[in-house]
């Protein structure tokens, strides 16, 4: 029995005697790119079935047929957690979704703040992002890129028991990271842009009784970092880390 090395995600039931049709692009990746053939084998996932084992039926150059074996690994889904942030440059932004993808974000959503440089993304790219990045770490989970909203927006219909912690870099300094219980509520991160937030952004959130100012540490951190930095914070203390 041939060992699998590669991970593919498809958008298809999967369970023991399934077969999956690919699309032109998996056709390519999977025979073209990385010179798989007949009787190889695929680590498939959907993000609801686990992770499943599969062998290569049919090889063709826009398209192939996968046969479905037996599972790997169940279905693993991240806690809870939205990462709320401002788009800044192309490739810090992909870096954003991918590694939000990778430390456990459940929701993934880009905000249009006072000083957010892009006033545009492609939701469709960044989705692809996340999917590579679940192949690549073992994720069975993909979270779902929402399309650029204002946070304004956002804020005003909020989830009341969903709680926020708003990393603020005017507090940066030593300090408790987050200071309220939150062992079972449902979480959301929101990073600034690179210009920080506006005055009356900062004092509406801070009106906000489910949004919990915080620091990350003495530094004021790069958006990219920042992110990076409140997921690990977060996942440590409420999240699956422990």
């Amino acid at each position: 029995m041939s060992t699998a090395k590669i991970r593919l995600y498809v958008e298809h039931p999967l369970g023991e005697g399934q077969t999956v049709p690919l699309d032109r692009d998996q056709a390519h990746y999977l025979f073209g790119v990385m010179r798989q053939g007949a009787g190889d084998a695929v680590l498939l996932f959907n993000g609801h079935n686990g992770e499943w084992h599969a062998t290569v039926a049919e090889a063709g150059k826009r398209k192939g047929l996968l046969n479905v074996e037996r599972q790997t690994r169940p279905q693993q889904d991240p806690p809870d957690l939205w990462l709320l942030f401002a788009p800044i440059k192309k490739a810090r932004t992909d870096f954003i979704v991918e590694k939000a993808a990778e430390m456990g974000a459940a929701r993934i959503l880009p905000v249009q703040t006072d000083f957010t440089n892009s006033e545009r993304i492609r939701q469709d790219r960044l989705q692809a992002h996340a999917v590579e990045a679940a192949e690549q770490c073992g994720g069975t989970y993909v979270p779902e890129v929402t399309d650029l909203q204002k946070l304004d927006r956002l804020l005003a219909d909020w989830p009341e028991n969903r709680q926020l912690m708003f990393c603020d870099e005017a507090l940066a300094g030593p300090g408790e990271a987050v200071r309220k219980d939150g062992q079972t509520a449902p979480w959301a991160i929101l990073i600034g842009p690179e210009g920080g937030f506006s005055d009356a952004e900062r004092a509406r959130l801070k009106a906000c009784p489910f949004a919990h100012p915080t620091a990350l540490g003495p530094r004021i951190l790069r958006a990219d970092t920042a992110a990076v930095a409140a997921m690990t914070v977060w996942q440590q203390r409420f999240g699956d880390w422990k």
